[in-house]
């Protein structure tokens, strides 16, 4: 949940001044909805197909979490990360986890794909301080799924995407009709609504946790 992050930072402005908290709240409910399972048949969210292995999938995919590992390790202590100009989305809403977010990192998905820098940082809150879990990679929402294999096997890991949203009409905080787990899921059904219809909202997003112990723990969905 899906800006959400990164690449997608600067689609508020495109959006106009006076959206800007309807979509803080998407990008909120996007990233929320990215910490946790999604069912295979939720109608906001769509994945991308699992590929049958290929001999140096692990290994690559292997080299993509230790990179990351080693490079965002500094950011255990917040500060750092803050100092390096990750900043906070959304610090004083209550969230299950809070993306720190480089604006500069996430311009640069659509031209390159650096292991070495996501677009944001994933911590925990404790009662005293943030603790550092992962971290999050955005590709353009036009990524095709060879693009997206290129930067992490899709063998080994599920990139996903925000679908099927209907933005509310200005004023509106429905969040049970409207957003990207409002029951609103089609273009008709929004128009009739007085929403707009989204065919995909943000980029293409896969959370790392690349201090777990197994694969299928940094790679989770």
């Amino acid at each position: 949940m899906g800006a959400l992050i990164g690449a997608s930072v600067g689609m508020a402005a495109d959006e106009g001044m006076e959206r800007t908290l309807e979509i803080q709240v998407l990008h909120q409910q996007a990233a929320a909805e990215s910490m946790h399972t999604q069912e295979a048949t939720d109608l906001h969210v769509k994945w991308t197909a699992r590929r049958k292995p290929v001999p140096d999938d692990e290994e690559r995919a292997a080299q993509v979490a230790q990179t990351l590992k080693q490079a965002i390790e500094k950011y255990k202590d917040y500060r750092v990360a803050l100092n390096k100009g990750f900043q906070p989305f959304l610090p004083n809403v209550p969230q299950p986890y809070y993306y720190f977010m480089k604006k500069l990192n996430g311009f640069k998905v659509a031209l390159t794909f650096d292991p070495a820098q996501p677009s944001a940082v994933l911590y925990r809150r404790t009662e005293r301080d943030y603790e550092l879990i992962g971290a999050l990679y955005i590709a353009p929402k036009d990524a095709s799924e060879r693009e997206l294999n290129s930067r992490v096997p899709l063998s080994v890991a599920q990139w996903h995407a925000h679908v099927n949203v209907c933005i509310p009409p200005k004023g509106t905080t429905d969040w049970t009709r409207f957003g990207v787990r409002g029951s609103i899921a089609t273009e008709k059904d929004c128009a009739k609504a007085g929403g707009r219809f989204v065919p995909q909202l943000f980029g293409w997003m896969l959370p790392v946790y690349p201090f777990e112990d197994a694969p299928e723990k940094i790679w989770a969905r």
